[in-house]
């Protein structure tokens, strides 16, 4: 098995492709090894304590290295983890019940006009067919959080998440591309 690294705009977060489906849908975020017991290949990654954050897309993972580690350090190290994992064909998150399932807090809902329907279709549809491609391409996500007032609020995850570059991205590239389709937007912000 071959996996490809890919540098991302964040130096602090690698792009790894292990030439295999990650996740069949959806994406998830390891901000931290209490939220990645989980997950047995994002606790393993996280046991080296060279990591501080993981991040599964469909066919890639996204590693953040703690601060002041070096990639020449890292790399390998999450290489090799990477390749146990899948060549053994273990699971990527562990069995468990309900009871031990958790769901983090969301950020209070932006309570949204239902006038505004048609505005919040383009704009999902915006952010589902150019955004999150372009996004996931560097190693990360964007999740639409809510539309009020010509305010769009968006969520960064993975490598965008404490990206230097993320604001730039934010309101040169996401904020001009949808504001020229959806003109009643007016500003995006990260939540």
């Amino acid at each position: 098995m071959l996996i490809h690294t890919e540098q991302t705009p964040n130096p602090a977060t690698r792009k790894f492709l292990p030439s295999q489906t990650v996740m069949e849908a959806g994406t998830r975020d390891f901000a931290d090894a209490d939220s990645a017991e989980a997950s047995p290949l994002a606790a393993a990654l996280f046991a080296s304590g060279l990591v501080e954050g993981v991040f599964y897309g469909r066919d890639f993972v996204s590693v953040t290295a703690a601060p002041g580690v070096s990639w020449t350090d890292l790399e390998p190290v999450v290489i090799e983890t990477l390749l146990d994992h899948f060549v053994s064909g273990a699971p990527l998150f562990a069995p468990g019940t309900a009871a031990g399932i958790h769901i983090a807090d969301e950020p209070p809902s932006i309570k949204e006009d239902p006038a505004d329907a048609d505005i919040i279709d383009q704009i999902k549809d915006l952010i589902e067919t150019r955004v999150r491609p372009a996004v996931a391409q560097d190693g990360g996500d964007i999740v639409y959080k809510g539309y009020r007032d010509g305010h769009l609020y968006l969520s960064l995850h993975g490598a965008c998440s404490g990206c230097p570059s993320s604001t730039v991205t934010l309101k040169r590239g996401i904020e001009s591309l949808i504001r020229h389709y959806v003109p009643e937007v007016e500003t995006v912000e990260a939540v």
